[in-house]
């Protein structure tokens, strides 16, 4: 029977010849992830149940991100019981606090690779599908179970696949089109279903901005985001990881398939609104004087995105009444804009740039926003509270569209 890249992996994961959407199954796990914040209930539950040592220390993942470096007492204690925790279970990938945002970083240290079942204790897991993997987030408390045995259980997801046409005009980018997709559908559009983004735009999307629609799947409710494998994929993949991996491919009769066609032709830059995700308008829509700009997070804190920005912001001031914060995604991406002279081109227009860790995104460190402050952000939530204050608004749009706004003091679309 035909089948999908969601039914393939999951079925190979299981041990089984073949699975359907619907079905439960008990999947193998080839990558776990958690991090400073969310880490330590793993470890506590993990305590819990009895358990003494890890499945497989190499096939666990722990980054620092969210809290770093430490901002009090509490999240430096975390960091002790997740180091202690490294340390008595032989943890081999173990990056402290100068490494960068867990999704950022787990492909672009060859972590990911195609075909894998991935599962970290975080929500936007579901970004390394754009290498063709089944990667989802799932709780602290299942991450114990993890850690202890090595499988989870699922249930196998139906699929909605996006098939994107259309040549992007100019300023108009992944972010754009994910927005685009996710206003069209609503937040619970695509809620459980494996989110495939395909299509003749999609493969002229380097991997990195793929990684920008299969990190807002979730947005929309999505249990995972996908991208099928191409020759970019593995280039991305065999310069990064010595891994064996295995191709899956969506058979488009497959009875859990359906298919949303979206022509991006005519877009034009797109903003999420507060306080839902799904409140999409075009920029020239959204008259809205900002407080903050934040570029980066796990969405848009990548070269590209700084390169796009630093394009617009050379040469140019941020306005008075605005502060911007730019933070790369990762040590190798911080390393590359500062020999790429982009991190001088922030500074001279009078932007704070931060090291590499989640920043304002989580609403719990580096650049919160206070009572009744506007942001706008590169990230990809704008729910109440999100980024400090329940007071304050958030903005969701890409980098064009955030250093554009920065200049001007008022979201704006970039020339």
């Amino acid at each position: 029977m035909p089948k999908t890249m969601s039914e393939k992996i999951l079925a190979r994961a299981a041990g089984k010849d073949e699975v359907e959407a619907g079905d439960i199954v008990i999947a193998n796990i080839d990558v776990a992830m958690t991090h400073d914040l969310t880490g330590p209930l793993s470890v506590q539950s993990f305590e819990k149940i009895g358990a003494t040592k890890v499945w497989d220390p190499s096939k666990i993942v722990i980054p620092f991100d969210h809290q770093v470096p430490a901002d009090s007492i509490d999240s430096a204690n975390n960091h002790i019981i997740m180091r202690k925790f490294v340390k008595e279970q032989k943890i081999e990938n173990f990056y402290d606090v100068n490494a960068g945002v867990c999704h950022q970083i787990l492909p672009e240290l060859g972590h990911v690779v195609p075909g894998e079942v991935i599962v970290g204790a975080d929500s936007h897991t579901c970004t390394h599908g754009a290498l063709g993997a089944f990667s989802t987030g799932i709780g602290s408390t299942d991450m114990a179970m993890v850690f202890a045995e090595g499988n989870l259980w699922f249930k196998v997801p139906e699929t909605n696949r996006f098939e994107i046409t259309g040549e992007l005009k100019d300023n108009v980018y992944a972010k754009d089109v994910i927005l685009n997709i996710i206003g069209q559908v609503g937040v619970d559009g695509s809620t459980y279903k494996a989110c495939e983004f395909a299509g003749e735009t999609v493969s002229d999307m380097s991997i990195s901005d793929r990684m920008v629609l299969t990190n807002m799947a979730i947005e929309m409710g999505g249990k995972t985001g996908l991208v099928e494998v191409d020759k970019k994929t593995i280039d991305y993949v065999e310069n990064r990881s010595n891994k064996p991996y295995k191709v899956f491919k969506t058979d488009l009769d497959a009875p859990s398939l359906n298919i949303i066609d979206i022509d991006v032709s005519d877009l034009e830059p797109q903003v999420a609104c507060p306080h839902h995700v799904d409140n999409v308008k075009p920029v020239s829509e959204v008259d809205e004087e900002i407080d903050q700009v934040f570029l980066g997070s796990c969405t848009n804190g990548r070269l590209s995105d700084l390169r796009d920005a630093a394009k617009i912001l050379k040469g140019k001031k941020i306005a008075k009444e605005t502060r911007m914060l730019v933070i790369p995604a990762s040590k190798e991406v911080y390393s590359k804009a500062l020999d790429e002279g982009l991190l001088k081109i922030f500074v001279d227009a009078g932007a704070l740039v931060s090291a590499p860790c989640c920043g304002p995104c989580l609403g719990g460190h580096t650049g919160i926003i206070g009572p009744g402050e506007v942001s706008l952000s590169t990230s990809n939530r704008n729910f109440k509270g999100r980024q400090g204050s329940p007071d304050g608004k958030v903005y969701l749009s890409s980098a064009a569209v955030a250093a554009a706004s920065a200049i001007e003091g008022r979201i704006v679309a970039p020339e």
